[in-house]
């Protein structure tokens, strides 16, 4: 365990840069905790796939936007980078839920 800067509560050791746990950290975890965490991941699905659809629909209305106006300039076509850059993102998220997903079926939780 390690203390939680600013003088928080205990919190367990988690990846700081995502704010995951590891692979290795999942198996130590109760099956209560492991539950809790399976909760997390069905809010963290549906936050996904709402994500993932709204960048989608910015990115189609973006380029068809495009296709459909009488001066093509390249340069339009550079924000629509940016939900590409985030959907990719939120689906690199999705093998950390696998992780947890594989510890739940191990122990027959789920």
């Amino acid at each position: 365990m390690e203390r939680a800067v600013g003088g928080g509560s205990l919190q367990p050791k988690t990846n700081q840069t995502t704010n995951t746990m590891e692979k290795e950290d999942l198996y130590k975890l109760t099956d209560e905790e492991l539950l809790v965490e399976s909760q997390k991941l069905k809010k963290s699905k549906l936050f996904h796939a709402t994500a993932i659809g709204f960048l989608a629909g910015i990115l189609i209305f973006g380029v068809v936007g495009w296709i459909m106006s009488p001066n093509k300039h390249v340069g339009f076509l550079i924000p629509m980078l940016f939900p590409v850059i985030f959907i990719y993102k939120l689906l690199k998220k999705n093998s950390i839920n696998k992780d947890v997903e594989d510890v739940l079926k191990e122990r027959g939780l789920r």
